[in-house]
């Protein structure tokens, strides 16, 4: 497996390259499970979207949160957070890097 610091590094370097302020790298792929390292930079958001059937958000690194129909829930480092099962996208408030966990059918 992936050190997932030196992930979180790589890609916020990257991210901070990026003209779209992000940066990801699909960690582990087993039949319907996926986990993604994403990094964001200051001010960087993910659009809202549909959720996955089932997931998890971990912040590694930073400040985000979700928005969740126009509010906004505070995820600070180290917090595990189950991904909500309604339209939601993600804000980071500073630099960040999380560990999305996803389920798909």
């Amino acid at each position: 497996m992936p050190d997932l610091e030196q992930l979180a590094v790589e890609h916020t370097a990257r991210a901070a390259e990026s003209p779209h302020g992000r940066s990801a790298h699909l960690v582990l792929h087993d039949g319907v499970l996926r986990q993604t390292v994403i990094a964001l930079t200051a001010g960087t958001s993910l659009d809202e979207h549909s959720p996955p059937s089932a997931g998890s958000v971990q912040v590694l690194r930073g400040r985000v949160s979700l928005t969740i129909a126009g509010q906004l829930q505070e995820l600070p480092v180290g917090r595990l957070e189950p991904v909500p099962q309604e339209r939601h996208g993600l804000l980071a408030h500073v630099d960040s890097v999380v560990l999305l966990t996803a389920v798909t059918t």
